[in-house]
């Protein structure tokens, strides 16, 4: 299709944090290689900071608690979305409220094409016996495939990262001059196999600090959360808690000025990535075979739990599954290869 063809296509992706994440480099690389597309992005509002550098893209709020709850909700939904003169649709959901919107969109004959998970193959490389361990296709080349079926092929080899974002007088009064290395650190995950030890992690922050090259910036979500990572910010100099004090917007700014994030597999190695961040990431029972390691950054950065000790591994695709023999699998990963691997990328920049 010519990359001057004005066209305006819908674009679904409604959660999780790290999925609406994982939009974004592939969106940019969209609107880089077809300027003249408009595109609506359907999501939760919270979200829309990921997409407020990108040309051309507009959010319509889907609120599935509120006026498009249930099926009458959906076809309310529907209206709102049809009123926008849309040319095209592509879920990067496919879920059962996006399978009732396809339903809907049938009916004006807008072309609707839907992400496929892969999971007979996602299946087929968790799985215990007969295990298929082998790298699938990423979920940002699933998402490309998408926009490919509807005419606009990408190339996701030489990204353009988001543009570093303006620090707010809120962000700077709270973390103050930059003197250091600032290293981000998102030390929890949805579940606890997938959740680096936190004594180990607590290790990794003791020995980082004792170079005295760094500032630490905690990131995390959830009243527990932010209790726990508060008594790590006062106990230790150079370690500040952000979590719960900054606005989203004013956290993804602060995010797109770290030196270096160190994540789980988890939402905020995602949003780092965005902005070409250096992420290194920590994997339990999780793999980077399954498609989400964060985009464009280097394999070496995936730090990976022993499959010698634990060949199960992955048990499952999003970290759910943890047999009870595998719950210790990420101490294969000890504190001291998390610090080289922070200091080596340090010395990179």
């Amino acid at each position: 299709m010519p990359k001057n063809n004005t066209r305006h296509i819908l674009v679904i992706r409604l959660s999780a944090m790290g999925d609406v994440a994982m939009t974004v480099p592939v969106l940019s690389a969209l609107v880089q290689q077809y300027p003249n597309l408009r595109i609506t992005v359907l999501t939760r509002t919270f979200f829309a900071p990921m997409f407020a550098s990108l040309p051309n893209v507009k959010i319509h709020e889907a609120d599935f608690k509120g006026k498009h709850k249930g099926f009458l909700g959906l076809w309310r939904l529907y209206g709102e979305l049809k009123g926008k003169s849309i040319d095209a649709v592509a879920d990067l959901h496919n879920v059962l409220r996006t399978q009732v919107l396809k339903r809907f969109f049938f009916f004006c004959k807008i072309p609707f094409y839907q992400i496929d998970k892969g999971r007979k193959e996602k299946k087929a490389l968790t799985r215990e016996k007969n295990k298929v361990f082998l790298p699938l296709k990423t979920t940002h080349e699933r998402y490309a495939d998408v926009f490919a079926r509807h005419g606009f092929s990408l190339d996701l080899s030489n990204p353009i990262p988001l543009h570093k974002e303006k620090l707010s007088n809120k962000t700077i009064e709270l973390i103050n001059p930059k003197t250091r290395n600032w290293l981000g650190i998102a030390p929890f995950a949805a579940f606890s196999g997938k959740q680096y030890p936190l004594d180990l992690m607590e290790d990794v922050i003791c020995q980082i600090l004792k170079t005295d090259r760094y500032k630490i910036m905690l990131f995390g979500g959830g009243q527990k959360e932010i209790q726990f990572l508060d008594t790590w910010a006062n106990s230790f100099d150079q370690c500040i808690n952000v979590a719960g004090k900054l606005s989203f917007g004013d956290e993804l700014a602060l995010i797109s000025n770290l030196d270096i994030m160190l994540s789980m597999d988890s939402g905020n190695g995602h949003l780092a990535a965005m902005y070409g961040i250096p992420v290194i990431t920590l994997w339990g029972i999780t793999h980077p075979h399954a498609g989400f390691a964060p985009f464009g950054q280097d394999s070496d950065n995936a730090l990976l739990s022993n499959r010698d000790e634990y060949p199960f591994i992955p048990t499952s695709v999003y970290g759910n599954k943890c047999p009870t023999e595998y719950k210790d699998v990420m101490r294969t990963i000890s504190a001291k290869t998390v610090v080289e691997k922070i200091e080596s990328l340090c010395f990179k920049k």
